[in-house]
């Protein structure tokens, strides 16, 4: 069995659909990939702009590159902007550092994988990953 199985993944997304129906934002794209960066799940709600597969992988992506949510990576990218821009160069451009990625820890706290949200603000669809992560029982690490 995978540490993120598909099954999963499924509740992940249910569960931060519901908190965007609960807080009404704007339709969403999720992202749920595991440890590697390999994408497990994306689901996108009717009315999602053609984007949001890959803005909302590359929250999480960034987040799992460099080991902290897409909070810090946001911060760090200000900080050192030709550190992040690298970092985008050598993952083919995968990196999107941008609030809305969140590390998904299991019981233990190892990192298992991570749910990029991109739709609504950065902070709103920060808010649904982390509901979603807590929802299939794991910790949510928004960094």
């Amino acid at each position: 069995m995978t540490a993120l199985p598909l099954e999963k993944a499924r509740q992940i997304i249910d569960a931060a659909f519901a908190k965007g129906a609960v807080l009404k934002l704007r339709p969403l794209g999720v992202s749920v990939l595991d440890a590697g960066g390999h994408l497990v799940a994306f689901e996108r709600q009717d009315g999602a702009s053609f984007l949001r597969p890959q803005m909302s992988a590359g929250k999480a992506y960034g987040a799992l590159a460099i080991g902290m949510g897409s909070r810090k990576v946001e911060a760090f990218a200000k900080e050192r902007p030709h550190l992040v821009a690298g970092i985008s160069d050598v993952s083919g451009g995968r990196v999107l550092p941008v609030v809305g990625g969140v590390l998904i820890r299991d019981k233990a706290g190892t990192i298992v994988g991570a749910v990029g949200i991109s739709g609504d603000t950065s902070d709103n669809d920060e808010a649904a990953a982390i509901a979603g992560i807590e929802a299939a029982g794991f910790t949510a690490d928004p960094g």
